[in-house]
């Protein structure tokens, strides 16, 4: 049976004026993306650019001896690939999928065509990648200042920002190795939030049971990177049932 699948249900798309969106819309390609997936590696050139909407993208920065750190994770209000239209065409990070979904795909050369004729669609980017900084510049801040207890509730709280549901599908590995912390610390704070009712945990899942436990337990940082992210989206307006283009089956 298809699925409706609507380019404005990434919010960046979703913003545009119904003029720029059409002027993407031809070269939209809907991707399937799987839990793992590598989207690109450090220093390897990017082919595409992501606009997720049901997916989540984590970056991450890999060092010489392996290990790695997210600086930043990407959902239905952003795009996986800011290099594109800044200048570059690599970076030093990589992109991973960190919950399996969708994303709107689109080569590299057409969203730079569109980004370099200015208007509505630069000015949104440009506002998105101040946000995407603000998120990078928190989340070293949180590193270095703030508990692995508190680093995994904002982790726990800006993804569930992102999907629908509130329970994920991850590991206690994968999330020490998104934090860039051992996997005994992870254990060790996910048993703290589930005993106090916070969370429940099962193999493979992570389910919150209670958000206003989690903001009252969380730093600072997780209430900055929200509010960036809300002022970008302040002008957001889906456009739901205009557009013949928001109602693409696949």
């Amino acid at each position: 049976m298809a699925t409706a699948h609507a380019p404005n249900d990434n919010h960046l798309l979703g913003a545009l004026p119904p003029q720029a969106l059409e002027a993407l819309a031809g070269h939209l390609e809907l991707a399937e993306l799987s839990l793992g997936q590598m989207l690109y590696e450090p220093g390897g050139k990017l082919a595409h650019a992501y606009f997720p909407t049901t997916s989540i993208v984590s970056l991450h920065y890999v060092t010489e001896s392996g290990a790695s750190a997210e600086t930043a994770g990407v959902g239905n209000e952003g795009v996986v690939g800011i290099s594109l239209f800044m200048g570059g065409n690599t970076t030093p990070s990589s992109a991973v999928v960190q919950t399996a979904g969708h994303a709107w795909r689109i080569e590299a050369r057409r969203l730079k065509q569109e980004f370099d004729r200015g208007g509505e669609t630069q000015r949104l980017l440009l506002r998105y990648t101040q946000a995407l900084i603000t998120q990078m510049t928190q989340t070293a801040a949180c590193y270095r200042h703030h508990s692995v207890e508190q680093q995994l509730c904002r982790w726990l709280l800006l993804t569930i920002d992102r999907i629908p549901s509130r329970e994920l599908v991850i590991t206690q590995e994968l999330v020490a190795s998104m934090l860039g912390v051992r996997r005994e610390s992870i254990t060790e704070s996910v048993g703290s939030l589930q005993r106090s009712g916070y969370i429940r945990c099962r193999r493979g899942h992570i389910t919150v049971l209670d958000r206003a436990g989690l903001e009252d337990h969380v730093c600072e940082c997780y209430a900055t990177v929200k509010s960036e992210i809300d002022r970008l989206l302040t002008d957001v307006q889906h456009r739901q049932s205009a557009p013949a283009i928001a109602q693409l089956q696949y």
